[in-house]
């Protein structure tokens, strides 16, 4: 048996290398142990060593690897080569002349990226590779090939605006119907009043006040006393495009807020009632006249939630006030009239009293709220 196994060792060693001599002999082309041999050791002698290809050298030869893909560039691959000629041109073109506000648009670059992007173009000059942008610190090389991508194929922002809108307005409506409204009305509900505000597109204040309702949470919720007040008020506002009601934001969890609650739904059912149209044919294409807007939409828009809770906003009333007078394009602008009306309404000692103050803020920030959603133009709280 042992010389058997030194027989065959020989054979297949010599038909590896048939047809050369010498000590310098190399494998036939084609063979398949074109690889480098290794041996196993004989278990009936333990003297014997009987020659074997390493399984990753055949694994090698089987299936050779295959060039690195733009996601495995750190090893060795140029991130140039992934992208065309105009591929390359359109992404230096954005990283090399955008500015911090724009980089912060094109995804993973927010943040201290886009900073350190204009900081290494200042101190190094633009970019003349895509490979240059991975030394850009925190821009390592996945993050470089996202943020190409980004470039490429950017996000339509309308889709965010639906998305927007669609999360903070209900019923959902088309963009376009909204973009054409020239003015709105919007409404808040309180427990004793109802405030509204009339804006135009323009961000001029046309109407701000409010209306006591003597009826509300009187006895057991009498339809005829609700319908009444709620009338009253209804035959007081203005004439405008659309009806934007706030969707107050109170917990169900808390039942002893449930009379509160009701009342609330109560008014705002009678407000949709009142305002829309009716005998309008569900198939046609008439955008509906009265909206709801989240409470909290609002309060995360002013900087006033606080948790989950939404805090006063006379500060931010008080603040536009001020802007109106102050400013050459002011956030809102408010007649002078108005101005001298309301200037006390909202310190802090008439809001407690409950004077309507806390209502006529509301209802005032909600249709600022409305127009710069839908005009998707973010305002940071000065």
């Amino acid at each position: 048996m042992w010389v058997a196994r030194r027989v065959l060792s020989s054979v297949a060693h010599s038909r590896q290398y048939a047809g050369q001599s010498g000590l310098f002999r190399r494998p036939l082309q084609g063979c398949l142990l074109e690889t480098e041999l290794r041996y196993l050791q004989c278990t009936c002698c333990w003297t014997s060593r009987i020659p074997v290809a390493g399984v990753e050298s055949l694994t090698a030869v089987i299936s050779p690897p295959s060039p690195g893909s733009c996601e495995e560039e750190e090893h060795g691959a140029v991130l140039d080569s992934c992208y065309t000629t105009e591929q390359r041109d359109t992404i230096l073109q954005l990283l090399n002349t955008a500015s911090v506000e724009e980089l912060a648009g094109v995804k993973l670059l927010r943040g201290r990226k886009c900073n350190n992007i204009v900081d290494y173009r200042s101190k190094h000059g633009p970019f003349r590779t895509l490979e240059s942008v991975v030394n850009v610190p925190l821009l390592k090389h996945k993050s470089a090939v996202i943020v190409f991508d980004s470039i490429l194929n950017p996000v339509k922002k309308e889709k965010k605006v639906r998305a927007q809108l669609a999360k903070f307005i209900r019923p959902e409506v088309d963009r376009s119907w909204l973009e054409d409204a020239n003015s709105v009305v919007s409404l808040v509900c309180a427990t004793n009043r109802i405030a509204w505000a009339h804006v135009d597109r323009g961000m001029t204040v046309l109407d701000w006040q409010h209306h006591d309702c003597p009826n509300f949470l009187k006895g057991a919720y009498m339809a005829s006393s609700y319908l009444h007040d709620v009338s009253a008020v209804v035959s007081l506002l203005p004439s405008a495009d659309f009806y934007i009601i706030e969707k107050p934001s109170i917990s169900v969890q808390n039942t002893a807020l449930f009379p509160v609650m009701a009342h609330l739904r109560t008014v705002e059912a009678m407000l949709f009632a009142l305002l829309e149209p009716r005998n309008v044919p569900s198939d046609c294409n008439i955008p509906p006249r009265v909206l709801n807007m989240m409470r909290t939409a609002v309060g995360r828009h002013f900087g006033l939630m606080v948790g989950e809770a939404r805090t006063s906003g006379a500060q931010a009333v008080r603040r536009l006030m001020t802007e109106s007078v102050t400013q050459k394009s002011p956030r809102v602008n408010i007649p002078p009239g108005m101005l001298v009306k309301y200037r006390d309404s909202f310190q802090i000692s008439n809001i407690r009293k409950g004077a309507g103050g806390e209502e006529l803020c509301d209802a005032l920030l909600l249709s600022v709220t409305f127009y710069e959603l839908l005009s998707n133009l973010p305002v940071s709280v000065r």
